[in-house]
């Protein structure tokens, strides 16, 4: 197939440091390996697909060199600016105009087969999606992570009945999707693990001092109404051993376990050199299914995560991974297994084993085919 990839880009310092690194002779990525579409973008090639993309959140007009947006809880410059320009209908956006304008030249050019929207779009309307839709007769496949009643904005519900397909993590949330107007949705995990990414890493003895702590928390804390549940469950382990490493702001409750930003490799070798991960979903995650669900199996340490839905379908609780139903149950397990290493290395292990065999990028892609060649 001919993949067109609609998407924002994240973390861009990654991906120009990805790209200088890239072989001569070799294409070089479209995403950073900090991001899932890069480990997407691999599998999807090897099995011989072509792929392109177009990243929406490029500016036409004064755009220069962009950079990580860090999240913090308390108003910013930044957030009002935002704010302010989203009081402009998009539209009458006209940055926005030239944005879709673009997308329909490099889609003519390109002939899609498939057109893979990534969730959250903000900018391309949908009359785009039905022009390009009309004159290339691709299909959509929307990939949803997030609830489009919290966070998609109208633009994007509005084109709910162009997507053929809504692949959605949290059934949940593809259910939100399926009322919108989608005429099909599929739960399955967006996310996933490359083995040849996702696992232990030697450390050397100054990755291990730095990185050393018994319970390790790689994520987003804030902005509080989205990551409550996550800020709770560290507040509840604060008189244990534990190192918290994110891009963006961390509460001052946990202000003192914070160790730094992390991203792409460096979140594994943390991973590695820690006892037990902990995963706690977003507030919006009711199902669960995010991506340090499989990362952190994969990078071969023992995981707790709250008690999801999604955890239950796609994991053994008690063989490959444990979940937790409170703080107090949280606090229980993880004494528990911290002083039990046999039992904590044997899941780990499972969970490992697990991951690798059921939950890689190779098996989405391969599930991919099968629910595109059935539209």
């Amino acid at each position: 197939m001919r993949i067109l990839f609609i998407a924002p880009i994240h973390h861009p310092e990654q991906l120009r440091a990805a790209r200088e690194a890239t072989p001569a002779g070799e294409t070089p990525p479209l995403f950073p390996p900090s991001v899932a579409q890069f480990f997407w973008e691999k599998a999807l090639r090897k099995r011989g697909h072509t792929l392109a993309a177009f990243y929406r959140t490029d500016p036409v007009i004064g755009g220069g060199e962009r950079t990580t947006t860090r999240h913090t809880q308390g108003m910013t410059p930044g957030k009002l600016v935002n704010a302010a320009l989203g009081r402009i209908p998009p539209r009458l956006n006209p940055d926005l105009r030239l944005r879709n304008t673009r997308l329909i030249e490099q889609a003519r050019a390109f002939r899609p087969d498939l057109v893979w929207m990534v969730g959250d779009n903000n900018v391309i309307y949908p009359e785009t999606l039905a022009q390009i839709k009309r004159e290339t007769g691709t299909k959509i496949v929307y990939f949803c992570g997030t609830s489009p009643i919290i966070f998609c904005p109208a633009i994007d519900r509005a084109a709910a009945r162009l997507y053929d397909l809504v692949i959605s993590t949290d059934y949940y949330h593809g259910i939100q999707w399926r009322e919108l107007g989608a005429p099909r949705m599929v739960n399955m995990p967006i996310v996933a693990c490359d083995p040849d990414f996702h696992k232990p890493y030697p450390l050397s003895d100054a990755e291990r001092q730095q990185y050393a702590c018994d319970i390790a928390f790689v994520g987003t804390l804030t902005p509080d109404h989205l990551y409550s549940h996550r800020v709770r469950a560290l507040e509840a382990l604060r008189d244990f051993d534990i190192g918290i490493w994110s891009v963006h702001e961390v509460p001052p409750s946990l202000r003192r376990f914070a160790r730094g930003k992390a991203l792409g490799e460096q979140t594994m070798r943390i991973l590695g050199a820690a006892k037990i991960g902990v995963n706690t979903h977003g507030d919006f995650a009711l199902w669960g299914g995010n991506i340090r669900l499989f990362e952190t199996a994969a990078a071969g340490i023992f995981q707790i995560t709250d008690d999801r839905p999604g955890v239950r379908d796609w994991f053994t609780p008690g063989e490959n991974i444990v979940t937790y139903s409170d703080e107090d149950d949280l606090r229980e397990k993880v004494a528990y297994y911290l002083a039990h290493d046999d039992e904590r290395t044997r899941i780990a292990a499972a969970g490992q084993a697990h991951v690798y065999s059921a939950h890689s990028y190779d098996v989405r892609a391969a599930e991919l085919e099968r629910l595109v060649a059935e539209l």
